[in-house]
């Protein structure tokens, strides 16, 4: 199929389009633009400069990519969006350029199932396989992980950090890290343990998961200070791969932990 652009469609010089590229109605597409191979622009889209959009991609109507970032510090200079490959874009998503204080790039990953209404700030570092229910929305300069879920109505608080595999539920409000591999929610939001059904359905072993048990417990619930939890677990559990995932995220964390329930 080659690449098909609709009359009503606006697209400025400068915009490059790869192969099989599908541009609907009264979408607008500013100069400065690159969209890959095989990626489908339904309709009333609108695509800023200085966005870089991957391959088969499928971006529905009155999303916005690329406008600018929602910053009073922004002062109009340079900066980019950048979305990888097989994502999808539902209605009235926004997703906007990067502001002054980073490393000039909000990114997306690959293979992410975005619903309608999210919203992506600028600076935002969104990993790959990640599902973000319908009104979640990122402040600026949030890191997601890879195959994370984010529930319907989330609001995430900007520098926030949440880890690979989490999972956070509906209603939830994001004031601190969520370690990988947990569960957290509620309107200030709380641990609620390891997400197992989740690691589950990603092939993590009975092993892995209950490693993973263990070290939530001792950090945790055995009120031990986080140096104290470190050495308990490297004296009583055996080495773990994930285990050591979850103590270096928590030994980064600048922003402080979100506590269990």
């Amino acid at each position: 199929m080659e690449t098909s652009i609709h009359n009503t469609a606006i697209i400025e010089d400068g915009v490059e389009l790869g192969e099989n590229v599908s541009v609907g109605p009264y979408c607008i597409i500013h100069s400065g633009v690159k969209i890959k191979s095989g990626t489908r622009l339904i309709s009333n889209i609108i695509i800023e400069s200085n966005t870089e959009i991957g391959e088969d991609c499928t971006i529905y109507p009155f999303a916005s990519v690329g406008l600018p970032p929602q910053d009073l510090k922004y002062d109009w200079r340079e900066t980019k969006v950048k979305i990888g490959n097989k994502n999808i874009i539902r209605e009235y998503t926004t997703i906007h350029r990067a502001s002054i204080s980073g490393d000039g790039i909000t990114e997306v990953g690959d293979d992410n199932y975005i619903m309608a209404y999210v919203h992506i700030a600028h600076d935002c570092k969104l990993g790959s396989h990640n599902v973000m229910a319908n009104v979640a929305t990122l402040a600026g300069h949030v890191v997601i992980e890879d195959h994370v879920i984010i529930g319907g109505l989330v609001a995430v608080h900007q520098f926030t950090r949440l880890g690979a595999y989490s999972m956070v539920g509906g209603f939830s409000g994001i004031g601190q890290d969520i370690p990988p591999y947990m569960i957290a929610s509620g309107p200030r939001a709380r641990l609620y343990g390891p997400n197992v059904i989740g690691l589950r359905r990603h092939g993590f072993n009975e092993e892995d998961i209950r490693n993973l048990k263990n070290a939530y417990k001792i950090i945790f619930r055995d009120k031990l200070t986080l140096k104290e939890a470190i050495t308990k677990i490297e004296n009583e559990l055996p080495p773990s791969e994930h285990v050591s995932k979850l103590i270096n995220f928590l030994v980064h964390n600048k922003r402080g932990i979100t506590r269990k329930l």
